[in-house]
């Protein structure tokens, strides 16, 4: 499923128009991302939390080459689905 096939499922379960539910879809994804881009935890019970980690800076090798190479510290977005998803999945 990409997002133009949720924006359909979400249009006709909630009866909105695709323009409307393509709205309503894209508030919640920036709401997630902007408060993830603060570092704050986003819960949705039942669905799962977004958080962000540091990843620590360390060295990897080129492939191609075999050379060592150091990778840069970065920050990661994690997501841990919650007990329903997990149910569903299964």
């Amino acid at each position: 499923m990409n997002k133009g096939d949720l924006i359909e499922k979400v249009s006709k379960e909630c009866d909105l128009t695709k323009a409307a539910a393509e709205k309503a879809l894209n508030s919640i994804l920036g709401a997630i991302a902007d408060a993830v881009a603060t570092g704050e935890k986003v819960t949705l019970i039942g669905f799962g939390t977004f958080s962000v980690s540091k990843r620590a800076a360390r060295e990897g090798r080129n492939p191609q080459t075999g050379k060592a190479m150091k990778i840069p510290a970065k920050k990661v977005v994690k997501f841990k689905p919650g007990s329903k998803l997990a149910e569903a999945a299964k």
